[in-house]
């Protein structure tokens, strides 16, 4: 008991100490009055801090959400932090800007705050401009660590933060930010200085180009008080399930079928519906039995109101999707595709709100095409389905090995050993859809790894067959399995805030289906209710982000709208990480 006490007021002193020197650098506060369509994340950047800090200072935000003509505390940090130091003309060198350089990196590499580069380049405040050319302090001793690493992460520092709120906000203690940034020990924090971070030191926040930034959050800018109108789409076929069977019924629910999806789609709909009500939102949901039939679909489409009806999700079959969405009634009305991984016919109004997975296998082969050496020994295995992107990484890798499964579906394993090198990293391109292949395959490189052996998988595609629970996690693991996919999976075996939630509601962790369906509705309903209409949201919006899935829409030319949103993802031991792309 003793120890405990003396161990709680070190802990609460040194905690005091921290926080008092954060808090000295305070010299007052301005006021600011919400306005419409403002959000936490722009205030914040209007005033260069973070939105952690914002909240600190106006807690009321966590009780009651932003809301218009709320009057804020926004904190003005001394300007001591943010002195500049003087350096003479001569001790100047001119650069040129490149085509992928930003501020921040100009300014990491070469050892000065980003106010600095401001100071001595004024014209550079509102942009770099490529050509252009710009003035840097002289070093006598240029550190060439202090270049962009991409093994790491890099934040720059806001004004007010010192180790204990970064800590706080990224999870990355002060031993850790001085041993990676030297100049820490002589300068200290300073407003704008660029940070060096290991990889998994994140927070929530997300990554742009090797630098860490807030996301962009609807969430906080809604006005209160706003009813949303959704009709649903989804294939119940309630009529089919025999009732009186108990037994029969347990059976029919627990298998995966339209029965359970719809089930698990509709549960993520209503638990998003109600987290929008502490938000002022009502949700009015008309959820329709299409019973997976087209006459039952006439039916629903005579009973929705385009002039009230705000959005329609659904239905979940694509044939059927394309089949109201070629309806006129309708025609102007927002169309959702919710949930598979195939293309819908874009009309007028249509959402392919699931990544396509055309865009989704460009993006890796840009990655792989960016990353893979040609000088490595990159081996392409593509069954008799995937004939055409095999011949299209070929030209990408030309001096890769072909190495084709036999007709059972699996790889000799004396050809595998052969084809496999000591001397050169082994990058092996997997594409099939098949489970029985992709199983083998994954286990036999696994097995190819030594101290002296290096063997890495990819696939510019990951089908829905790779959800398989008996497909190994652990060969994936050992194989860094990298891949490009429009959702992140959340962590099964320990959850969050909004798992737990979903668990006291429903009794169960929330599965793909039922995530899915809430971060579509958030999204949705948020979008609304920033620009007035679902349709006028692509062009102020950027990518948003929810649990497991990202939306960043762009308009076609048949004025309908994809998403182009996705993460790049690698496995790592039992787990799966988002990495740079």
């Amino acid at each position: 008991m003793r120890f405990f006490l003396i161990f709680l007021i070190f802990f609460v002193s040194s905690f005091t100490c921290v926080s008092s020197q954060e808090k000295n650098q305070l010299e007052t506060f301005i006021s600011h009055k919400v306005k419409k369509k403002e959000t936490l994340y722009s205030i914040s950047r209007l005033y260069d801090l973070n939105i952690d800090q914002v909240i600190e200072y106006n807690p009321i935000i966590l009780k009651r959400g932003l809301r218009k003509r709320m009057i804020l505390r926004i904190p003005v940090f001394k300007k001591e932090e943010l002195i500049l130091r003087e350096i003479s003309d001569d001790k100047f060198f001119t650069y040129e800007v490149k085509p992928k350089d930003t501020k921040w990196r100009i300014a990491y590499n070469n050892k000065i705050t980003i106010q600095e580069l401001e100071r001595i380049n004024p014209f550079i405040k509102q942009g770099l401009k490529i050509d252009q050319k710009i003035k840097i302090p002289k070093s006598d001793n240029i550190n060439f660590s202090n270049f962009i690493d991409s093994n790491f992460n890099y934040y720059t520092v806001k004004p007010g933060e010192g180790y204990y709120s970064i800590e706080k906000k990224l999870g990355v203690s002060k031993k850790i930010l001085d041993s990676l940034n030297p100049n820490l020990l002589e300068q200290g924090l300073l407003n704008g200085m660029v940070l060096k971070l290991p990889l998994e030191f994140t927070g929530d926040l997300k990554i742009e180009n090797d630098l860490l930034v807030e996301k962009t959050s609807l969430i906080d800018s809604i006005d209160g008080n706003s009813e949303i109108n959704i009709s649903v789409l989804l294939p119940f076929r309630a009529s089919e399930i025999e009732y009186d069977s108990i037994d029969e019924t347990r059976k029919l629910l627990s298998e995966r079928n339209l029965h359970t999806i719809s089930s698990d789609f509709y549960t993520g709909i209503i638990l998003a519906s109600k987290d929008l009500t502490k938000y002022g939102i009502s949700s009015k949901l008309s959820i329709y039995d299409t019973e997976n039939k087209k006459s039952k679909i006439d039916k629903i489409l005579r009973e929705i109101n385009p002039d009230s009806c705000q959005v329609i999700i659904g239905p979940l079959i694509p044939d059927n999707f394309n089949y109201i969405s070629s309806n006129e009634r309708i025609y102007d009305l927002p169309k959702i595709a919710p949930l598979s991984t195939r293309d819908v016919t874009i009309r007028n109004s249509v959402y392919q709100s699931v990544t396509p997975k055309e865009i989704l296998r460009n993006k890796m082969i840009n990655y792989l095409d960016n990353n893979l050496n040609q000088n490595d020994n990159i081996v392409i295995v593509a069954d008799s389905i995937n004939r055409e992107i095999e011949y299209r990484l070929k030209d990408i890798f030309p001096s890769s090995i072909i190495l084709r499964p036999e007709k059972n579906g699996y790889l000799l394993p004396e050809l595998v050993d052969s084809l496999l090198v000591d001397s050169l990293p082994n990058k092996i391109i997997l594409e099939s859809d098949n489970f029985s292949l992709i199983s083998g395959v994954s286990a036999q490189m696994s097995a190819q790894i030594s101290d002296l052996r290096k063997v890495q998988l990819f696939t510019t595609y990951r089908g829905n067959v790779y959800e398989n629970e008996n497909l190994s996690r652990k060969h994936l693991g050992d194989l860094s399995f990298t891949f490009t996919s429009g959702h992140h999976p959340l962590n099964k075996f320990e959850f969050n805030a909004f798992q737990e939630r979903y668990i006291k509601f429903f009794g169960k962790p929330p599965n793909r289906e039922a995530i899915r369906a809430y971060d579509l509705t958030l999204d949705l309903v948020l979008r609304i209710i920033y620009q007035g209409k679902l349709n006028n949201s692509y062009e102020n919006i950027g990518e948003t982000e929810y649990q497991e899935n990202r939306f960043w829409y762009k308009k076609t030319q048949k004025n309908g709208f994809v998403n182009t949103a996705f993460y790049l993802l690698q496995h790592k031991e039992y787990d799966i990480y988002e990495i740079k792309k």
